[in-house]
């Protein structure tokens, strides 16, 4: 994965009071992480925007933060429905036996036979475990993500995640 790839970690969902805050949508976990990576890309309908983190904290159930060069309710109403980007540089490496999500998409899957199963396009969260989507062009197929059981290897070097699957399946 490159290392310039943009990771969408959030969006501007409103403004909070008179001098240029405004209100997100955290998509990292936990959601006060989003703070910690920057520079921000905010994808709004006018282009891209490099922006830097001047405050951010919670504020009742979501987030808000006040961004440098924006001081006043009209520029931050201007961001609403923005969404927030960083670099993929800019997140710290995974622990031993951690991996971002952003890094497992586009990873061959491939069953510990070698049949190729496709790519893995992307993940989401269930409450008993996480979910591969792969797609082959033909066919999707959602695969628990669950370490030694169904997940054998991730190779990111090779471009590989090995599975323990049913090709049939």
């Amino acid at each position: 994965m490159s290392a310039d790839r943009r990771l969408l970690v959030g969006r501007v969902v409103g403004v909070y009071g008179i001098q240029g805050w405004v209100k997100l949508e955290s998509f990292t976990d936990p959601r006060m992480r989003i703070f910690d990576y920057q520079p921000w890309e905010l994808a709004t309908s006018a282009g891209p925007i490099q922006a830097r983190i001047a405050g951010g904290r919670p504020q009742g159930r979501g987030l808000v933060a006040r961004l440098e060069g924006i001081d006043d309710r009209d520029a931050a109403a201007g961001l609403v429905g923005a969404t927030v980007h960083v670099r993929r540089s800019a997140l710290p490496d995974p622990g031993p036996g951690e991996v971002y999500w952003a890094d497992l998409e586009g990873l061959d899957a491939v069953t510990e036979q070698g049949v190729r199963l496709g790519s893995v396009d992307h993940l989401f969260a269930t409450g008993a475990n996480d979910v591969l989507v792969v797609r082959d062009g033909k066919r999707e197929r959602l695969i628990p993500f669950v370490r030694d059981e169904v997940v054998r290897d991730i190779d990111l070097e090779r471009g590989t995640i090995t599975l323990d699957w049913d090709p049939e399946f």
